[in-house]
């Protein structure tokens, strides 16, 4: 399913980084792509992409969801793993997030998970998920860390081939 993808006012101006381009894909995962997520970036090294904040993703409050938060970090860290580990099969069993500020409707929250150990069986990614100043999209603010821990290199089964394809296309970004 594509999402029509809304850039925020102050983010068009900008010189168009990744967050502020129109999206090449639709979002990474189903759940994801509810809330309106948006991947911009598969690699060994880098996995990031881009949620602009709606009633969707928000506990009553009107604040992002912690579990969004998680979703977005487990997702990033597994498409990262996955293709590290020359695109099998990966399973996270571990995800440990800490939350420091909040993100409300209408904030650009952006998302990136880099490996801090990419293993033959263990990998571990580090997810950041940060919002831009609504005046400037240079000022970020870090609202939750995450570690992933991810068992790597399960066989692919043929159930399993077209998700193999899936991520091999978002690595081509």
């Amino acid at each position: 399913m594509l999402l029509k993808h809304h850039v925020p006012p102050f983010a068009k101006s900008m010189n168009q980084p990744a967050h502020a381009r129109a999206p090449l894909r639709p979002a990474s995962s189903d759940p994801l792509a509810a809330y309106g997520f948006v991947l911009d970036e598969a690699s060994a090294h880098r996995t990031s992409g881009h949620l602009l904040v709606t009633s969707k993703c928000c506990q009553p409050f009107g604040l992002l969801h912690g579990g969004v938060s998680a979703l977005i970090a487990e997702d990033l860290a597994s498409y990262g793993a996955a293709i590290a580990s020359g695109y099998n099969r990966v399973a996270g069993i571990q995800l440990s997030i800490n939350h420091f500020k909040s993100a409300v409707i209408g904030d650009l929250v952006l998302a990136e998970a880099t490996p801090a150990k990419l293993g033959k069986y263990l990998q571990v990614w580090n997810v950041r998920l940060t919002k831009c100043d609504q005046s400037n999209t240079e000022i970020k603010t870090l609202i939750s860390t995450s570690t992933v821990t991810l068992f790597c290199n399960f066989t692919v089964s043929e159930s399993d081939k077209n998700a193999v394809q899936f991520i091999k296309e978002y690595s081509k970004l």
